[in-house]
């Protein structure tokens, strides 16, 4: 092996490496859809904003991609003027987590977007957004 070859031959194993060291080190996060209808009785949305604060305590933020698909009665949790969750839903956003509100539950509802903060996005339809995200390899979690 002549002197090119060699240091061609170097070269690419240096290159090789670095491929290797850098997606062993690269983290891929975990899609989790959670899925959000239950009723606010027992403190149950208040509840469920907790478990996330402390799943991402726990696993890291830099682990986790989190959304929160509400429809039916967990649309209430969502709303601006909600005590026991807007100053929660605020804080997990601003960590990462996307929450969805639902439009046929809004309109159900009797809500408009206004009645919601900035944070929250809003979908056509909440159970076909959860299975849409489900076949896209999130998994699903329902607290």
């Amino acid at each position: 092996m002549n002197k090119t070859s060699r240091y061609i031959f170097f070269l690419l194993i240096l290159t090789c490496s670095f491929g290797i060291l850098a997606s062993e080190t690269a983290v891929q996060k975990t899609s989790i859809v959670m899925q959000l209808t239950r009723s606010a009785d027992d403190f149950a949305h208040r509840k469920t904003f907790f478990q996330i604060d402390k799943v991402l305590n726990e696993i890291g933020e830099d682990k986790l991609k989190i959304e929160v698909v509400a429809y039916e009665d967990g649309i209430h949790a969502l709303l601006t003027d909600n005590q026991q969750t807007s100053q929660l839903l605020t804080k997990l956003a601003n960590r990462g987590v996307v929450f969805k509100a639902c439009r046929i539950s809004m309109n159900a509802s009797q809500l408009t977007e206004d009645q919601f903060p900035l944070e929250v996005e809003f979908v056509p339809a909440g159970a076909p957004e959860l299975i849409r995200l489900q076949m896209k390899g999130y998994r699903y979690w329902r607290p």
